[in-house]
């Protein structure tokens, strides 16, 4: 364990110092761009004056770092800790700031991508069609109701610009890994387009069973189309509609522990979402949207024995619908020149039906909201709303947050907020038969959460450094019980109460204008209240540094470490399961672009891109008796068309 503590601290080190010596081989003159956050308060603000904390990651960064996935993206995103089970499309979980891996809210242009009850698996969420993405870390449930407990992620896509033009991308590498991706973009000032295609395959990471006699089938498939069409009939008046669609089989030999038992048992992940937003400017005070949305997922699972004389694996299978149509209106008051009243009211059904239930589930969910914020031109920029919510489950539940940013001087600005987020239960949670009985009388997990912290600009605005400390209550936790409870023999209650609280560092540099340098560090303590143990699979220590490098006009690297300290988990292959530490450990990964030639006339240009993960071919494991995926290669080329 010491050895490979050892060389986690080493690789890290080689990150962190590297751009020291690359810095002063180059120039300094650098333009410093602003991104604009809207998932914060739901209204376009620039980056430096959100009142919490907040990250956003760019369509560029991802290109150049060559990153498929969204999960992978968030890796250095501060106290966000991703963890993957073993091969491509395994289940891959987000927990952020030591909430549950069910407390972050998941949007693509609005659209909710949670099953109800906040549950969503990374593992086929793509980062082809990206425009940016925007990470909010604290409860945001006053803007976004159940689920947004810890955070919200919220992916933008492309929207279409120029004359039509296309792409087309081909790549290969290691575990039979091929991918393959088509583009279409266009538009103008009233209407434009953006399309994407893709669809990523792999033999996975277990090429044959123990005895040799079966082969394993761990393939991965997954194909996406995805999409944003945008309309602006008049100079007030704009709409646009999204689209996605997901298809998702993944074949695992794996039980809970980690050991092989099957070469016929899988999964699939399938369905659409859609969302459409539409808004119009009354006066030079007033505006109106009005967003809805529309989601259906398929989620199947079935194995089969390995064959006439397997005596352990029994055939079954099962599959659930879960369709959820949400609508949000509000309008945005300009109450002076830089102050905002938003007013809102949002509806939104969910219903499942399948295996899982006994007969076809449906629950409402009614809400108003209300939120006074500031504009940046203020030395004060502040958000403050509340939220009333009406579940026909659980009946009303009100929730708020108040944040603000105060600029104490030219370069610094210190930010703080308090507020509340809730996690209604799960339809299975609720309602569950056969090895487990729901309980429909179950109330939303909730939390209250406070943070404070300081940013500050030196070097020209050239470094940004931010630190902040947030303190998190977690109550009413839903928790599973193998002995039924109470009178009704239900297995699930609400009992558990944890917190987590911590720090989080960032530095952002712009050495020069080839180099960029992204750093952070968290440090968590999340601790289950009634035992004092640490809470499962949340690492006390997260850093990540990233080295952005321009090597010519034409080539482009891209180098990341990100390390993941000692945590907890449980050893699944006995009963009672055993609880167990993991050892820490560091991922290094390296990706780059070269463009070969550009686009000219009828005559596609090409590029040329690589990434190699787990560059260093460290051994690990995110989840006990799941192996990482050793040193990964990706490589192939992309075609441009048209402009």
């Amino acid at each position: 364990m010491h050895t490979r503590h050892a060389r986690s601290s080493r690789a890290l080190a080689l990150v962190l110092f590297l751009p020291l010596g690359l810095a002063a081989q180059q120039p300094t003159d650098t333009i410093i761009l602003r991104p604009v956050v809207v998932t914060a308060t739901r209204l376009p603000t620039p980056s430096d004056a959100v009142p919490v904390a907040v990250t956003v990651i760019s369509g560029a960064q991802l290109a150049e770092q060559g990153i498929r996935t969204v999960a992978d993206a968030l890796r250095t995103v501060p106290a966000a800790s991703v963890v993957v089970t073993d091969a491509y499309g395994s289940q891959t979980s987000l927990f952020l700031r030591g909430g549950e891996s069910d407390y972050v809210k998941v949007l693509i242009d609005g659209v909710p991508q949670n099953a109800p009850g906040g549950a969503y698996d990374f593992a086929n969420l793509t980062t082809d069609n990206i425009d940016r993405i925007e990470v909010v870390r604290g409860p945001v449930s006053v803007l976004y109701g159940s689920d947004a407990v810890t955070g919200v992620v919220q992916i933008f896509t492309r929207d279409g610009h120029g004359p039509a033009h296309g792409s087309l991308a081909l790549a290969g590498g290691t575990y039979g890994t091929s991918a393959l991706e088509l583009a279409l973009a266009g538009g103008d000032a009233r209407a434009g387009y953006a399309v994407g295609v893709s669809r990523f395959s792999s033999n996975g990471v277990y090429p044959m069973s123990s005895n040799g006699v079966y082969p394993i089938d761990n393939q991965y498939r997954n194909a996406v189309l995805s999409g944003r069409l945008r309309l602006r009939p008049d100079a007030h008046t704009d709409a646009a509609l999204s689209f996605r669609y997901d298809d998702a089989p993944y074949h695992f030999p794996t039980d809970g522990s980690g050991a092989v038992v099957s070469n016929n048992q899988q999964q699939l992940a399938r369905g659409p979402s859609l969302g459409l937003d539409v808004g119009h400017v009354f006066s030079g005070r007033v505006e109106g949207r009005v967003s809805a949305d529309w989601t259906r997922a398929n989620y199947q699972y079935a194995i089969a024995p390995n064959g006439p004389n397997d005596t352990r694996n029994f055939p079954f299978q099962s599959a659930d619908w879960v369709t959820r149509q949400g609508l949000d209106a509000r309008a945005n008051v300009r109450l002076g020149p830089n102050q905002v009243l938003t007013a809102g009211a949002a509806f939104e059904h969910q219903a499942m039906e399948g295996s899982t239930l006994a007969g076809p589930r449906s629950r409402d969910d009614g809400a108003g909201y209300v939120q006074v914020a500031t504009g940046p031109e203020q030395p004060l920029t502040f958000a403050v709303g509340a939220r009333l919510e009406e579940n026909q489950r659980f009946g009303t539940y009100a929730t708020y947050r108040a944040a603000g940013s105060q600029r104490i001087a030219a370069h610094t600005r210190v930010v703080a907020s308090v507020g509340t987020g809730f996690k209604e239960p799960s339809f299975y949670q609720t309602f569950a038969t056969g090895f487990a009985r729901g309980n429909p009388d179950l109330k939303p997990e909730h939390t209250l959460s406070w943070e404070a912290g300081v940013v500050q600009t030196v070097a020209g605005e050239r470094v940004t450094v931010s630190g902040t400390y947030f303190h998190e209550r977690f109550r009413d936790l839903i928790q599973y019980s193998g002995q039924p409870v109470g009178p009704d023999s239900v297995n699930y209650i609400n009992v558990a109460e944890a917190r987590a609280q911590g720090v989080e560092l960032s530095l952002r540099w712009a050495v020069a204008t080839p180099l960029s340098v992204d750093a952070s560090f968290t440090y968590l303590d999340s601790r289950d209240a009634a035992t004092n143990q640490r809470l499962q699979r949340r690492p006390a220590n997260l850093g990540s540094v990233r080295l952005g490098y321009v090597i010519t006009q034409r080539a482009r690297a891209s180098l990341a470490a990100v390390f993941t300290g000692d945590r907890d988990d449980y050893d699944y292959s006995g009963y009672p399961p055993a609880r167990v530490t993991l050892p820490p450990h560091t991922r290094v990964d390296l990706a780059g672009t070269y463009r070969v030639s550009e686009t000219r006339g009828a005559v596609p240009g090409l590029a040329l891109h690589a990434r190699i993960e787990n560059l260093l071919n460290a051994g690990y494991e995110d989840i006990q008796g799941f192996p990482a995926r050793r040193r990964t290669i990706l490589a192939g080329g992309r075609l441009t068309f048209g402009r």
